[in-house]
């Protein structure tokens, strides 16, 4: 794991070594804390619980994630420097997972530091912080789903606007698939099995089964494989540039 690590302080790092880190992290804070208090009216609702901030978090996700991950190879790609990555003496597979673990991490950062608001809203009630956690938990991975996304994207194009584009449009289907809606707009419907089906691979889904407060192992492995599924694909598509 020695190459892993040695990937994952260069890039995390460098997140910190200019100012866009910082711009990512304000903004993302002064989102999160807009769509909770003034889009989703939180003192309104007269209630100590953080199912609104929570709420928002996929849609989010949807553009800050993608913002993030579309520099992970695509910026490589462009100013050249993934050749002089690939031919140090790490694998492969160590490069692509050290530097999505430093992205995961460096997104993990700014979802703390939302803390604040779980603070207030223990100040204002009693909520229940188990389900708080989890749903912590929950969104973190929620976070590492759309970003291996991303970086698979990244690595198949030089062109950063065309990855955050696709990213989007692809972690978005992602989400949707739990809308039951998108999928019986036709009389008959598909059959339930297959909407069911479908919206077993869906985000929300899972996000929304572990904010319940229970970290379900069914979830665990649903957001595991497909980090590991799309971090695989990630692999195939460096292998294949280098060797072309």
């Amino acid at each position: 794991m020695k190459p892993v690590w040695a990937i994952f302080k260069r890039e995390f790092a460098a997140y910190f070594a200019t100012p866009l880190a910082y711009v990512f992290i304000v903004i993302f804070l002064l989102a999160m804390g807009a769509f909770t208090f003034y889009v989703g009216r939180f003192y309104d609702n007269g209630l100590a619980e953080l199912t609104v901030f929570f709420g928002y978090h996929p849609w989010l996700y949807l553009f800050l994630v993608p913002a993030v991950g579309m520099r992970l190879w695509a910026e490589e790609r462009r100013v050249g420097t993934v050749e002089l990555l690939l031919t140090l003496p790490v694998p492969i597979w160590a490069s692509v997972v050290g530097k999505f673990l430093a992205a995961w991490a460096f997104i993990g950062v700014a979802l703390l530091l939302t803390f604040p608001i779980w603070i207030t809203v223990n100040y204002l009630g009693a909520p229940d912080n188990g389900a708080i956690f989890t749903s912590y938990v929950g969104s973190f991975l929620m976070a590492g789903g759309y970003l291996a996304i991303c970086a698979a994207i990244s690595a198949s194009t030089s062109n950063q606007v065309i990855a955050f584009v696709v990213s989007v449009v692809v972690c978005f289907l992602f989400t949707i698939a739990a809308r039951r809606s998108c999928w019986t707009f036709s009389r008959p419907g598909p059959p339930v099995v297959l909407v069911n089906t479908i919206s077993s691979f869906s985000f929300l889904t899972h996000f929304q089964a572990i904010s319940s407060g229970v970290i379900d192992l069914r979830d665990l492995v649903y957001f595991g494989s497909l980090i590991a599924l799309f971090l695989t694909v990630n692999v195939v598509l460096v292998d294949l540039k280098k060797t072309n």
